[in-house]
């Protein structure tokens, strides 16, 4: 067979090149020293600084950006946004004026930063929002599978809601798990195991679906994420975690990722909240927790039957 050769490229690399990941870690391994903290995945960097007011944010700003753009040469004004994060709702409004190249940064309330919608709170209620939708979409496909006289059994239907919805559900779980907002995701939820159990709004809703409870399930994935960082001491993300700054909002609604470390066995949980909880007939499931080996077989789940 006669080799295929390929045209030479002379500038850039192959989509999904091999080297592209290791030169660009070569690329940004020197970038300039800035007044600000800066946060790289993929192709994305960001320029994180904390200040008292807002005249001394974007002097700080400007001066961070103008180092940038001397490294980079030729950054993209165009793809470059600025946002402020408080608790001044006086000042919800308000704009940075930054500039890079003597071109104004479009200033966004909402940016979104590896598919997760900020505000400027940090109150996650504009993501929620959107995922709940994502969710309502969802459920919309499974209730075409669950119809009342060809539907798909429990199985399938479990399947596919762990696959469509819960997989969007607990995205950056551990992120906005502490919102006080959670509870459109957890409505969507609900919504998705009424489908698969085929039954009411009902307290038993997660033994007939055989699903943990979603606050239950987004604990787990903190603990999760948070064994991971302690195992990795070259993590820069580890120092935040083990020895954060001291909390100066006491507001409810601020709930950061340290205030609780203390893993949680999910299945434990659960079987506490069972018990301690009052629902109807609760004495006839023993053990609420899916059991390995099994699937959804029965209208209650596989759940240990008294």
């Amino acid at each position: 067979m006669t080799p295929v050769l390929g045209r030479p490229q002379r500038n850039g690399l192959p989509q999904g090149s091999v080297l592209a990941p290791i030169l660009f870690n070569l690329y940004s391994n020197d970038l300039p020293v800035t007044r600000g903290r800066k946060f790289i995945y993929g192709d994305n960097i960001c320029v994180a600084i904390q200040s008292q007011y807002f005249s001394e944010l974007e002097c700080s700003v400007l001066s961070d950006m103008a180092r940038m753009s001397h490294f980079c040469r030729w950054p993209s004004a165009t793809k470059t946004i600025s946002s402020v994060f408080h608790l001044h709702n006086t000042s919800a409004t308000r704009e940075l004026s930054v500039y890079l190249d003597s071109q104004r940064i479009r200033h966004e309330c909402h940016p979104t930063n590896s598919s997760v919608t900020l505000d400027h709170t940090l109150s996650y209620r504009e993501h929620l929002t959107k995922t709940a939708g994502k969710l309502k979409n969802g459920n919309n496909l499974l209730m075409k599978l669950a119809g009342s006289t060809w539907g798909t059994n429990a199985n399938t239907l479990q399947s596919s809601a762990l696959a469509l919805c819960y997989s969007a559900a607990e995205y950056c779980a551990p992120v906005w798990s502490r919102s006080a907002h959670t509870n459109q995701v957890d409505v969507q939820l609900n919504s998705t195991m009424r489908l698969i159990s085929g039954t009411l709004r009902s307290t038993w809703l997660p033994v007939l679906s055989n699903i943990e409870l979603p606050a239950l399930r987004r604990k787990a994935a903190t603990d999760k994420l948070v064994n991971k960082i302690v195992k990795h001491d070259s993590w820069p993300i580890q120092p935040d975690i083990l020895s954060p700054p001291l909390l100066q909002l006491t507001s409810r609604y601020r709930k950061p990722l340290w205030i609780d470390l203390q893993p949680v066995d999910i299945k434990s949980r659960w079987r506490h909240n069972w018990k301690s909880a009052h629902v109807v007939n609760s004495h006839l499931v023993c053990d609420p927790t899916p059991q390995s080996g099994n699937r959804v077989s029965t209208s209650l789940g596989n759940s240990g039957l008294c």
